[in-house]
């Protein structure tokens, strides 16, 4: 079994990550931090992680990354830390190799990759990799077909004898000439009463052939002037037929070119929504170009956000699913912080918006 390399190793660890990545963005649980991995929505999505029942194994991850423990106490929004996920989104968008394994590990744990840390990866599943290619590798023996074994005999006359083979001799010349001869007369005999036979061109001339086209041209010629008496068909002159093929195409030019020069000039149009309050009204797109309101308070309809609302909760609000997952949202405002039912964007102030935590309703809620 070929022995691999450290290298070989470390790379399938990373693409198995990449591979985590991309399917979580897609359709994942933290999506919304995922889909465009910028440093601080990684640096979001770090700190939720963290802040939920983390594993030992994380942890020392964090340390080793950051050169300090993570504090649940605190969140940490400054600069220096936040531009140390840079090598962590380059990472996972395939832009960039990182030097260090500490990249790696902390991308696993963002995309939540279940065999992590690197040594776990390297004991459970390349080893598994590795036992499945060199059993592919291995020969297959069909147990339906039987071995064959080549035994040299010298004795050829008495091999022959004692299984019942017998030797082909040579035909004489003169017997297989007879034998010719034989099969040659048979051949005569079965087919001496060919002149009997009629071919396909015979039956062809015998049959009336003039008679039934005659026939066929007379019932044409009955059959024209009724056609035109009962107006099932009407003949027109080579002139009148290309006028009325020249016309039929103007018909189609003139259609298509209204056709484009309406959808030019009257566009489908388009539904723009308001946030008002707590929530979106839907709205005519016109009144941002007629100036009636602001142009920033005015935004074309999105369908994933178009149904985002304000809320006010309390401690009996049920802020988690049954799994510990968030369904409320939180951005922090100047005078707190508003709650929403949805993730996405606040549409006052444009920030994120974070799934809540037990430290914020804590700390917020009254």
């Amino acid at each position: 079994m070929k022995k691999n390399t450290q290298e070989e190793i470390e790379n399938g660890y990373k693409e198995a990550i990449r591979n985590k990545y991309r399917a979580e963005k897609v359709e994942g649980i933290h999506s919304h931090y995922l889909n465009n991995p910028s440093q601080a929505l990684l640096r979001d999505l770090c700190w939720e992680i963290f802040n939920s029942n983390p594993k030992p194994d994380d942890l020392a991850v964090y340390r080793n990354f950051f050169k300090f423990d993570f504090n649940s106490k605190e969140e940490n929004i400054s600069t220096p830390y936040t531009d140390k996920f840079k090598k962590v989104g380059a990472f996972l968008r395939g832009d960039k190799e990182p030097a260090k394994i500490t990249t790696i590990e902390l991308a696993a744990i963002l995309v939540n990759y279940e065999f992590r840390p690197f040594k776990k990866f390297s004991k459970e599943v390349w080893i598994q990799i590795d036992n499945s290619v060199e059993e592919t590798l291995k020969p297959i023996k069909n147990p339906h077909l039987p071995e064959v074994i080549f035994i040299k005999n010298d004795d050829n006359e008495e091999f022959e004898k004692s299984n019942g083979i017998k030797e082909e001799r040579a035909i004489p010349e003169e017997n297989l000439n007879e034998d010719l001869w034989e099969e040659e007369n048979l051949d005569k005999t079965a087919f001496s009463n060919e002149e009997n036979i009629l071919t396909v061109d015979e039956i062809l001339i015998e049959a009336p052939e003039e008679e039934i086209l005659k026939e066929i041209k007379t019932t044409k010629q009955a059959i024209k002037p009724l056609e035109f008496f009962l107006g099932f068909k009407k003949e027109l002159p080579q002139e009148k037929i290309d006028k009325t093929n020249r016309n039929k195409w103007i018909r189609t030019g003139v259609v298509s070119f209204l056709v484009v020069l309406g959808w030019y000039y009257f566009p489908e149009k388009k539904e723009c929504m308001q946030w008002t309050s707590d929530h979106y009204e839907i709205v005519d797109c016109d009144l941002k170009k007629e100036g009636f309101i602001p142009a920033n308070a005015i935004e074309v309809l999105d369908p994933g956000l178009v149904n985002l609302k304000k809320i006010t909760i309390c401690d009996t609000t049920t802020c988690f699913d049954k799994n510990g997952v968030a369904i409320i949202w939180y951005a922090k405002t100047a005078n707190g912080v508003d709650f929403f039912n949805s993730h996405g964007m606040h549409p006052e102030n444009n920030k994120p918006l974070k799934p809540v935590t037990q430290y914020i309703i804590d700390k917020y809620v009254k």
